[in-house]
């Protein structure tokens, strides 16, 4: 594992980086979640990191690694959201609600749960990282290829540090059968807590942008949505079954096709932003 620097820059990224709008918009919402619950993720980890037994010296080292990623994901999200808030204001309330969301979640819950809740957004991360490199070639071929590659540097260094997060949880808690439901209870309220924050921002985006739109173009917008989910979602159930299960190890996961040439780099450069890509 290793941290690689993201040097991008967004200003110019037009909210619309995808010649399928929808396309565009449904991941303009999912890069709104990053910005607060990877903060969110670091606070946890330096917090159960304080009760690691000192020998487990490569969970240490691991952990202060994944904070690092985390970090510089965080912090490119950000960048990137400033461009969508500036065109979305009516955003903001959403965004306010969700960082109380964490604030609360660390000042009411215990550490188990908090640590449950972060590994299993660790391990839902699986479902995007694959659609993102297997499934959505022709997608890519029409967008921005600096967004693409904020995308793809993220959910590589997702893959990377998958163990992390599990192997935290069952340092701390074990793998008995109270720690299993408990992680699994984690995993279905994250799962459902990031969704709903997710689907909520894309909501304001897709009605700001199908506002004067003729019936036939509103069915045509919506009917391209429902496309786009459904290939998101291709290879979810398969995930799914593993992750619920009392013998899910992340180690075991297989990298989506280009996942191994972006992690063989030391950076993650960026290609030039190409506006003539995204809208030829």
């Amino acid at each position: 594992m290793k941290v690689r620097v993201l040097g991008a820059d967004f200003a110019t990224v037009s909210p619309h980086w995808s010649q399928n709008r929808e396309f565009a918009q449904l991941y303009n919402a999912a890069s709104m979640c990053p910005a607060y619950l990877e903060v969110y993720l670091c606070k946890v980890m330096i917090k159960a990191k304080g009760l690691l037994p000192q020998h487990l010296t490569q969970l240490h080292e691991d952990v202060a690694t994944f904070i690092a990623q985390e970090t510089q994901h965080c912090k490119q999200h950000v960048l990137f959201n400033r461009m969508l808030l500036k065109n979305y204001p009516d955003l903001k309330p959403l965004e306010t609600q969700y960082v109380a969301d964490y604030a609360r979640l660390l000042k009411t819950k215990s550490l188990q749960f908090n640590v449950a809740y972060s590994e299993g957004f660790e391990a839902m991360s699986a479902i995007p990282t694959t659609a993102f490199f297997e499934d959505f070639d022709e997608l890519w071929a029409q967008s921005d290829p600096a967004v693409e590659a904020l995308w793809k540097w993220h959910l590589a260094e997702e893959y990377e540090h998958r163990t992390v997060m599990h192997n935290l949880y069952r340092a701390l808690y074990g793998a008995g059968p109270l720690a299993y439901v408990r992680r699994l209870w984690g995993f279905f309220y994250a799962t459902r807590h990031i969704l709903n924050f997710v689907n909520s921002v894309a909501r304001v985006l897709l009605a700001k942008d199908r506002e004067g739109m003729s019936p036939e173009e509103l069915a045509e917008s919506k009917a391209r949505e429902k496309k786009i989910q459904k290939l998101a979602g291709k290879h979810a159930f398969d995930h799914m079954r593993r992750i619920v299960s009392p013998f899910y190890d992340p180690a075991r996961r297989q990298p989506p096709r280009g996942v191994m040439e972006i992690l063989a780099r030391d950076d993650a450069p960026v290609p030039s932003v190409d506006h003539a890509r995204a809208s030829a």
